[in-house]
């Protein structure tokens, strides 16, 4: 059976989760590989949801005609 994907706001507060257990310092090295391997896992999961997200996100502009104009989302450094 497949897992299921979190969503990003449970991936991310699963990741939280885990950067405080791992700031601790209490766990057994193997616990705490196995929990950095998964936060990796995680991170990689949410890094792909944003940028999904961004593909998604345009700008709005008034064209010449007065219409708004859809502009794709561009970084304003």
């Amino acid at each position: 059976m497949a897992e299921k994907k979190p969503s990003f706001e449970q991936a991310l507060e699963r990741l939280d989760e885990i950067v405080r257990h791992l700031e601790k310092g209490d766990l057994p090295l193997s616990q705490s590989l196995s929990l950095f391997e998964e936060g990796t896992k995680l991170l990689t999961v949410c890094s792909k949801m944003l940028d999904e997200a961004e593909q998604k996100v345009v700008k709005l502009r008034k064209g010449a005609d007065g219409e708004p104009e859809e502009l794709p989302f561009e970084d304003e450094a």
